[in-house]
């Protein structure tokens, strides 16, 4: 019996939090098949959640509590596993600390157990890069023959579930959030290699401070031991120096100029050699490093072309969530024709908007906004001089891209890249994502 299977066998597990995205799915099918008697509670209603719970109905070592959460499943339970994004002081959280009941996350239990059977683990951060950083090292090794698994903040993906795949000696490249590594926090563990990309403000719905979200962020390297790897970005590296990290930082040198990227932008290089600096750690070769970056053709919904309509290019940048995002797909997109109509708007999440619209002013022709209370803050703050056409909001991305086509002219650009959160309109960014993807294939 596997270390795994023995913690988890017997046990009761309250999972807090099961979600549409398919990996609390995931995570619980795998408790259930390791033996645990699992209570699944969350605050969605069975019928919002009912293609998930659907799934899950063939285990009969699985209960449902739905619409809401009961104290006492926090506190007369052995563990819980709560999903990224439920608050450290929900009431509930406090209640099983408070008793003494240990409050695992699943990607955290899933790196703990993964490095005792010998894989290695390369965990990627950061406001801004931590997706295409995760999926270039991913693509890199795969195509240098390693064995090589992509897990942490992935559309789908349960990573607690790829526990029997992991062998000794395998990769296993995770994407981390802020809330994903409070999880390893709590287990005081880090990743072997280790990438911390960039630090922006984010999620001031969440967090109060930049200091609360960086000490977050800061478990990927806190616990890291001799021998292992620390890879930052310059625009973190002197914060992450003064805090005295156990494994020194190294600051990657700029991709040299005869690599020819598939994917645009700056940014993108950035991206590409802080990947290249865990790759080398992860003992590839510089041939190997150079055809891996080189071959990488991108990750959905990050400055992803789709198609050319009438002569105007579309592009996809959903996961751009945050101002600076959009800045950085502005500027890879810019020719200094002002030719880019952008689709922006959505959820507000407290950020400073005034580079970003330096930024349209510079570059955009146009400007066509998706509906939410991000976009309604935007319009009515009298700070932000906004000098671009722009025209809505609407209330769908159908009515946004016919509006940025009817504005655009052969040779023009199509930007969707909203700079805000998605939600209230849509369940989650993968469904304002695919609708996005459906609207443009419709055409």
């Amino acid at each position: 019996m596997t270390s795994y299977e023995q913690f988890f066998k017997d046990k009761r597990v309250t999972v807090m939090g099961l979600g549409l995205l398919g990996r609390g799915v995931g995570d619980v099918a795998f408790l259930a098949q390791q033996g645990a008697k699992v209570l699944v509670t969350d605050k969605k209603t069975t019928a919002e959640l009912e293609e998930s719970v659907e799934r899950l109905k063939k285990y009969p070592n699985v209960s449902f509590v739905l619409g809401g959460h009961r104290e006492s499943d926090f506190i007369d339970t052995d563990m819980v596993i709560k999903a990224a994004g439920v608050r450290l002081d929900s009431p509930e959280i406090v209640a099983a600390r408070a008793a003494h009941v240990p409050v695992y996350m699943s990607t955290a239990l899933f790196a703990k157990f993964a490095a005792g059977i010998g894989a290695k683990i390369v965990g990627v951060t950061g406001t801004r890069g931590k997706s295409s950083v995760s999926y270039m090292i991913h693509h890199a090794l795969i195509e240098a023959g390693r064995k090589s698994y992509l897990g942490g903040n992935i559309r789908g993906v349960s990573t607690l579930a790829m526990l029997p795949e992991i062998k000794n000696e395998d990769v296993v490249v995770l994407e981390l959030d802020s809330w994903q590594l409070q999880g390893f926090g709590d287990l005081s563990i880090s990743p072997h290699v280790s990438v911390f990309t960039n630090l922006m403000m984010d999620h001031l719905n969440y967090y109060p401070d930049t200091d609360t979200y960086f000490s977050d962020k800061a478990n990927i390297f806190k616990y890291q031991k001799e021998g292992d790897c620390f890879v930052v970005g310059t625009q973190v590296a002197q914060r992450i120096h003064g805090v005295r990290p156990p494994v020194t930082p190294i600051t990657p040198v700029p991709l040299r100029e005869d690599w020819q990227l598939k994917i645009l932008g700056e940014h993108n290089r950035e991206n590409a050699a802080l990947a290249a600096c865990a790759l080398h750690a992860l003992g590839l070769s510089e041939t190997e490093v150079r055809e891996g970056l080189e071959s990488f053709a991108g990750v959905e919904g990050r400055l992803q072309f789709v198609r050319e309509v009438n002569g105007v290019k579309i592009y996809n940048d959903n996961n751009a969530t945050t101002p600076e995002a959009t800045i950085a797909a502005l500027q890879a997109l810019d020719t200094g024709e002002k030719n880019i109509i952008l689709i922006m708007g959505g959820a507000d999440k407290g950020l400073d908007m005034s580079e970003l619209v330096d930024e349209v002013n510079k570059s955009c022709k146009a400007v066509v906004f998706l509906a939410g209370t991000g976009t309604e803050s935007f319009l009515k703050a009298e700070s932000l001089k906004l000098k671009a056409t722009h025209s809505g909001p609407f209330d769908s991305l159908d009515q946004t891209l016919r509006q940025a086509l009817k504005l655009a002219k052969q040779g023009d650009t199509v930007l969707f890249s909203p700079a805000f959160a998605s939600f209230g309109m849509f369940k989650n960014e993968y469904d304002r994502n695919d609708q996005f993807l459906r609207v443009v294939d419709a055409l």
